[in-house]
């Protein structure tokens, strides 16, 4: 079988949709079951600075070479590579692509917490959603949580639905923390300043944290979220490679994940695979990956949360053996296998006779 990759999202900067992708397609070659084809959408515009004149242009502009890249380009390259499957790795859908059609639900955040997102980008996002979860052969969701809403919220088939956990983000393979290595680290926030990831809670409970405390633990914001490292006690680390982000992981008391919303949580997995401890805020997907292996809370709560992970060894103790032992339940090699349970089905049904209207 041969299975068309599009991967235009894994070289739009390093983000957990850009890490599925690349994982995806190396643990699927590395497995030989199905010919893995990679196509991306070249050509594209930089959005430019937030709230600048142009950005508005740059927005439509980017919205017509997206719609120019599903229907046209990638219809063309999958007609070119011969694919029996094509695999949108967010939610797409093309009546122009004749192969079957695979896509991915990550989350649906934006139909959660509606008042967080630009009513005219939520529209439009839940037009793509929708088409794709009811129009594609097999919709893979990465937690049962997102599965339920892929279901009940944007109208896919339960039958066409599989839940494919991912593996443990970057860290599988890497060497972990030795125990009680980083007792005098700094805690850890990793991703970005969309609303959903709460980084105005964290800010806020981090600052009532601090107040407390006569030798607090800083806070180290990596990724695209460094740009509000402003306040006292929180430094940047932006633009990181895997390598440095690994140790930037290992470097760390605790990772800290106030995100209100998870399709499934590559940062905790990542932490608890690297034997780093983990304080989340809680919510169905996060909760789904972690299990009780990290520090639970409510979002109110996220302050006594950072007192207790940064000044309790004992509590980082057990978590970081509850987490080593709930990521070695979560691979990559799996996540391939789920995947061609999807191509499978996709092509199944793209082959079965059609019902008579």
């Amino acid at each position: 079988m041969r299975v068309l990759i599009d991967t235009t999202y894994a070289v739009r900067g390093r983000s957990g949709s850009g890490v599925y992708i690349e994982r995806l397609v190396s643990a699927l070659r590395g497995r030989g079951r199905v010919e893995v084809v990679e196509a991306r959408q070249r050509v594209r515009l930089r959005p430019g600075a937030e709230g600048g004149p142009l950005r508005p242009l740059r927005r439509a502009a980017n919205l017509a070479l997206d719609a120019l890249w599903l229907h046209v380009g990638l219809p063309r390259a999958a007609r070119l590579a011969g694919a029996d499957v094509v695999h949108h790795a967010l939610p797409a859908h093309s009546r122009r692509i004749h192969a079957a059609q695979v896509t991915t639900v990550q989350d649906v955040a934006f139909l959660h917490f509606r008042g967080l997102y630009e009513p005219a980008w939520r529209r439009l996002a839940g037009r793509s959603y929708r088409r794709a979860a009811r129009r594609c052969a097999a919709v893979v969701c990465p937690s049962h949580a997102t599965a339920a809403a892929a279901v009940q919220l944007l109208g896919a088939d339960r039958d066409r639905v599989l839940v494919v956990p991912y593996g443990p983000g970057q860290a599988e393979g890497a060497v972990p923390v030795e125990p009680g290595a980083a007792a005098d680290g700094p805690l850890l926030f990793v991703g970005d300043a969309e609303p959903r990831k709460n980084l105005a809670g964290l800010l806020e409970a981090y600052s009532a944290y601090r107040a407390q405390q006569e030798a607090p633990a800083g806070l180290v914001l990596a990724g695209g979220a460094a740009s509000a490292a402003s306040a006292p006690g929180v430094s940047a680390r932006p633009g990181l490679g895997r390598a440095e982000l690994l140790d930037l992981y290992r470097g760390a008391r605790a990772l800290v994940h106030p995100s209100l919303h998870e399709g499934f949580g590559f940062t905790p997995l990542e932490a608890m695979a690297l034997g780093v401890p983990v304080l989340a805020v809680r919510n169905p997907g996060t909760e789904e990956v972690c299990g009780d292996a990290a520090l639970l809370v409510a979002p109110g709560e996220l302050a006594a949360g950072l007192r207790r992970i940064a000044t309790e060894p004992a509590l980082r103790a057990d978590l970081v053996r509850r987490g080593r032992e709930r990521a070695r339940s979560f691979s990559w090699a799996g996540a391939a296998l789920g995947h061609e349970r999807a191509y499978t089905l996709a092509a199944a049904r793209s082959c079965a006779p059609k019902e008579p209207e």
